[in-house]
């Protein structure tokens, strides 16, 4: 019992204190150092550098971390060549009024499947201007992008995500036909596409603080609202250059970093340099800018993202401390094989999601999640594909809705919206939307 309690206590201080502080990196130090004494006792100190240690050993983070740098430097380009603005005006000129930016940036979402980080990439930077100019809180633009690109991601079975999970569900016996029979039973990224696409066009209602940044530009106020809490830890300089380039400029940089990902098997990291070399191509080529200018725009672009490589950096080290203390084994072990097969698709929605948003390791959760209720659910004569469909449901929900995320941090970063307000805006169609994945799954589970 006493093991059991300790083990939620990490995420139990971080949830509480940052929805009570709005300081989101200090309670991720303070919750990862909980960790730490919890698993090493006397020890604590060192071990805690250990756990820091192996975190900037996994390649994930090292991962993450490149992209970071490279992500800051792209956009610190785009907006200093003036390129953002032209592709603006390009884009004003096809999407005007309340509804078709968002239609826009929801099929601009929709091409961009290839990877999430890339997606937030590519609708937020591309659109916010267009958007803003166009009287659309940015709130809406935020929700949107975060909203639609984990869950796109799933969807589309040749995606970085797809790739990985159907690597893992190789290792159970299952195969790639297996994740597409899945895919019609993705209730959750369905739903939230659909709601997406019905909001923008108007016909699902503005709800909570959603409708509130809807009446503020109603009654005068700005687009976009620059928040003074600390949670506000995760943005993007506003500052623009008062140049204006050709929107092609923009446009060939990203087509080249779309093109080199798909090439190099799905990988952001060859995508986003091929990107910067492009940039400077052209940029230092046209007398842009210098080459001198090219590398401190890029530095100055990199260093934007080091206070999100950090909280990432506390936020990996805290997932491995609840891998550590058993937390995941307790959440999905223990509940998953106490329930009926009919309700195992359910079960394993409601357990992944729930264990996805309290730790925000939506990898590791399929890492461990994958090798449970597959052999589960083959164990009890349950169709494999909607248990694969309730995990990808589950982590999509989670990653999506957790405050401290990664994808919801590079929304955050890409829209200059709060990871907190992000959330709040999210939870009326958000948590609608999981109630019916449950449901959905509760009738599937009967009926197949």
């Amino acid at each position: 019992m006493a093991h059991t309690i300790a083990a939620f206590l990490p995420i139990t201080l971080l949830m509480v204190g940052a929805l009570k502080t709005k300081r989101l990196a200090e309670m991720m130090f303070l919750s990862s150092f909980l960790g730490a004494v919890l698993i090493y006792k006397e020890g604590f100190f060192s071990g805690y550098i250990d756990m820091l240690y192996g975190t900037l050993a996994n390649p994930s983070y090292q991962f993450v971390f490149i992209i970071l740098m490279c992500f800051g430097a792209t956009i610190r380009l785009f907006q200093e060549s003036g390129s953002m603005a032209g592709l603006a005006n390009l884009l004003d000129k096809y999407a005007n009024g309340p509804k078709k930016p968002l239609v826009l940036a929801w099929i601009i979402g929709i091409i961009m499947f290839v990877d999430d980080y890339l997606n937030t990439l590519a609708v937020s930077f591309s659109m916010r201007n267009t958007t803003d100019r166009n009287q659309i809180p940015r709130e809406h633009l935020a929700f949107q992008s975060n909203a639609i690109a984990s869950c796109i991601c799933v969807l589309i079975p040749f995606s970085s995500w797809s790739a990985f999970t159907v690597g893992l569900i190789g290792e159970e016996g299952l195969a790639y036909a297996d994740y597409l029979s899945a895919i019609p039973f993705m209730f959750y990224p369905l739903l939230m596409i659909l709601t997406c696409f019905l909001l923008a066009l108007g016909i699902v209602p503005k709800a909570g603080e959603l409708k509130q940044a809807y009446g503020r530009v109603a009654s005068g106020g700005p687009v976009f609202q620059k928040e003074t809490i600390e949670g506000a830890t995760i943005t993007v300089s506003e500052q623009e250059s008062s140049l204006e380039t050709p929107a092609r400029n923009a446009v060939i940089p990203i087509v080249v970093l779309v093109a080199t990902v798909i090439y190099y098997d799905n990988d952001l990291v060859h995508g986003l340099l091929a990107c910067l070399a492009v940039q400077g191509l052209m940029y230092i080529s046209q007398k842009i800018m210098t080459s001198k200018e090219f590398v401190e725009h890029c530095f100055e672009g990199a260093k934007s993202m080091l206070t999100m490589a950090i909280i990432v950096l506390f936020a990996m080290t805290l997932s491995a401390a609840n891998k550590e203390l058993g937390f995941f084994e307790i959440v999905i072990g223990g509940a998953g094989r106490a329930v009926p097969p009919a309700l195992l698709p359910a079960t394993a929605f409601v357990i992944v999601a729930a264990t996805t948003f309290a730790t925000a390791g939506y990898w590791v959760i399929q890492v461990l999640s994958i090798p449970i209720f597959i052999p589960l659910a083959l164990s009890l004569n349950v169709n494999p594909a909607l248990v694969i469909s309730a995990i990808m449901s589950g982590v999509t929900f989670g990653c999506s809705f957790c405050f401290y995320a990664d994808p919801v941090f590079m929304t955050a970063a890409a829209t200059g919206v709060s990871n907190l307000k992000i959330i709040k805006i999210s939870s009326p169609y958000v948590l609608p939307c999981a109630v019916l994945t449950v449901i959905g799954y509760v009738i599937v589970g009967f009926l197949l």
